[in-house]
């Protein structure tokens, strides 16, 4: 009996590691059409405290505030040289259009200072059409803007947190024009791997096979699985595939951020038999000069005296180390962290193993 329970605890810990590395269809690939589109849009932001652009500077906004205030029957015409309000400010508007939108409904935008201004904070963006990339209307803007920012001055400092020149207005434009996608009517239907993978979308589309119980997807290129629905019922068959589970496969690859001195090794990353040694030299001159008083009556002058402190670090205990060959990313970290070295040496050291051939990876950096 108790040879039995170790036999199934062993079985149910591999079943589980095996459904951890696993995930959703859903979770890395897209449906060819169906994507967001971006809309962008030119607008007013008005109500602002003092901080919005200087009219002298900003001739697009004084342009535009003539041209709104001549469309809602004032005349400034003749007076346009004379206006001098800092509480408008010009903005640039955008916002992510979603698949699917319906007219009515709402969307969040994004609100971003063109000029001077220098908070949007407690402004209200005036009625703003929002294009597309064709040019034509699909939402229209307007409503407070919230920027989540903090900006105190005082006479001689001041205080920033965030960026109060750009703001978002949550739900803040309608839906006037609909984007035309039938899905339903959709014969065929593309997967698009976000990470384009062959191995991972040939596991797709033998676990779709295996699923639906026919061939029915095949793998068009590394990017695409390819999925016939012709008699199915499109969006049903749609729900069960996304929701399968399938194992991605990714190429072994290390990232380097040189600016932050980030590495990021992927699990399958090896390295060919190589021997490393690293070491700097650092000379550093300490300079601690000291002033020589006389002793009282001696006629002596007061002097400072120069006084030189040298120190030569070669590193001279740092040692060599050498990694066999099918080394593992875990071997390859902690074989660097015995020799002492940080983050910015080992990406140095990443850069030479790859130029001596010996990282069986692809080096990306940044």
């Amino acid at each position: 009996m108790h040879r039995l329970l170790l036999i199934c605890s062993f079985f149910l810990a591999f079943w589980s590691a095996q459904a951890a590395a696993q995930v959703r269809i859903k979770d890395i690939a897209d449906i060819e059409g169906v994507r967001e589109n971006q809309l962008v849009g030119y607008g007013l932001v008005v109500g602002l405290n003092g901080t919005g652009d200087r009219l002298m500077n900003a001739i697009f906004t004084r342009q535009s505030l003539i041209g709104m205030l001549e469309r809602l029957g004032v005349n400034t015409m003749d007076q346009a040289q004379n206006l001098s309000t800092k509480n408008i400010a010009a903005v640039m508007v955008t916002a992510e259009f979603p698949a699917f939108a319906r007219n009515g409904n709402r969307i969040d935008v994004t609100v971003s200072s063109l000029g001077d201004a220098s908070d949007l904070m407690g402004g209200t963006l005036m009625v703003t059409p929002l294009l597309g990339a064709d040019g034509e209307v699909y939402a229209v803007a307007q409503g407070a803007i919230s920027t989540g920012a903090i900006s105190a001055r005082g006479a001689a400092q001041k205080v920033t947190r965030g960026v109060p020149t750009t703001g978002r207005i949550p739900n803040g434009a309608t839906v006037e024009r609909e984007v035309p996608f039938a899905l339903g009517n959709l014969q065929i239907l593309h997967l698009g791997l976000r990470n384009p993978d062959l191995t991972t979308a040939e596991r797709m589309a033998n676990v779709v096979n295996l699923t639906l119980g026919e061939h029915l997807a095949n793998v068009t290129d590394p990017h695409t699985v390819a999925v016939d629905l012709h008699g199915r019922d499109v969006v049903a068959t749609l729900a069960r595939i996304e929701n399968l589970h399938v194992e991605p496969d990714q190429a072994a690859t290390v990232v380097v951020d040189e600016s932050t001195g980030t590495i990021v090794m992927g699990a399958d990353v090896r390295i060919s038999t190589v021997a490393i040694a690293q070491g700097n030299l650092t000379i550093r001159v300490t300079e601690t000069p000291q002033v020589s008083q006389p002793g009282a009556f001696s006629g002596g002058q007061t002097v400072v005296v120069p006084r030189t402190d040298i120190q030569v670090n070669d590193q001279s205990n740092r040692k060599l180390g050498v990694l066999q060959s099918g080394t593992t990313l875990q071997e390859v970290v902690s074989a660097l962290n015995s020799l002492g070295i940080g983050p910015r040496d080992m990406i140095t050291i990443l850069e030479a193993i790859k130029s001596a051939g010996a990282l069986q990876a692809d080096l990306v950096v940044h």
